[in-house]
């Protein structure tokens, strides 16, 4: 299939953790992922680490992996923006996974368009973090 675009996106985490400080981890949470992913994230937080402490102690100040989380999203679908241009989905139109190692799948994203002019795209996705920065690349093919 013909590529439609190529997007790429890098987040630096301490403008995100910028945000959630200003917003609230929740409300920034419902706002950029879709219910597939929210549902992931609720999971997410109510989990407990090897100290017993939830994930998710402080509305303002998640700990890393919450964080993590919400960046690794953040990149991947402002990566899917540039590459669907001149579509323009929502946050909520796109849905990331990360690896499934109990199944053997390997990172995607989908986009469920809520507009029926839109044209459905087969997207590829990587997404990498390391330290205080999280990177992800989009290509979209042609439908």
């Amino acid at each position: 299939m013909p590529t439609h675009g190529i997007g790429i996106d890098i987040l630096h985490v301490s403008r995100l953790a910028a945000l959630i400080k200003r917003r609230g981890l929740s409300k920034l949470a419902s706002r950029i992922l879709s219910s597939v992913e929210l549902d992931a994230f609720r999971s997410l937080t109510s989990r407990r680490s090897e100290n017993n402490k939830a994930l998710a102690t402080n509305e303002r100040e998640p700990t890393e992996p919450i964080v993590r989380f919400l960046g690794v999203r953040w990149a991947v679908k402002e990566a899917a923006y540039k590459a669907l241009y001149p579509l323009r989905p929502t946050w909520k139109e796109l849905t990331y996974t990360s690896f499934d190692t109990k199944n053997g799948l390997k990172p995607a994203l989908v986009y469920t368009s809520l507009s029926p002019d839109a044209t459905p795209a087969r997207l590829h996705v990587s997404a990498s973090h390391d330290g205080e920065y999280i990177v992800a690349s989009v290509l979209a093919e042609s439908g």
